[in-house]
């Protein structure tokens, strides 16, 4: 997933007020969400001109989750832009929690990336 994201990626994350900015924090971030999800698949893609929706069903702490992936591709066909939503409000606190506990994890894999 990594090698598709453009060195200026902007996360936009479904649990956090303020987007991240950057490939080496994008990828730290979807390094460990994807550890955090179980049974995670993509069950629809819908796509205009200017980007990808990718609908996702996963599993946090046993609750089931529905999310979508908004992509925004560059002229070089790598995301620039990466909103996610999930569903519903149990699963997304779920979720941040699992994240939130990672957070010092995750920062600290996107420093030794970004050097």
């Amino acid at each position: 997933m990594r090698a598709c994201l453009a060195e200026d990626v902007v996360f936009r994350s479904p649990v956090a007020h303020k987007p991240y900015a950057g490939k080496a924090i994008t990828g730290a971030i979807l390094a460990n969400v994807i550890e955090v999800f179980e049974d995670f698949r993509y069950v629809r893609e819908l796509e205009d001109t200017t980007g990808h929706a990718l609908v996702f069903e996963a599993t946090v702490d046993g609750l089931e989750l529905t999310g979508c992936d908004f992509l925004v591709l560059d002229d070089d066909g790598l995301i620039s832009d990466f909103m996610v939503m999930v569903r519903p409000l149990r699963a997304a606190q779920a979720l941040a929690e699992q994240m939130g506990a990672r957070f010092d994890r995750i920062v600290a894999l996107a420093e030794s990336d970004a050097t």
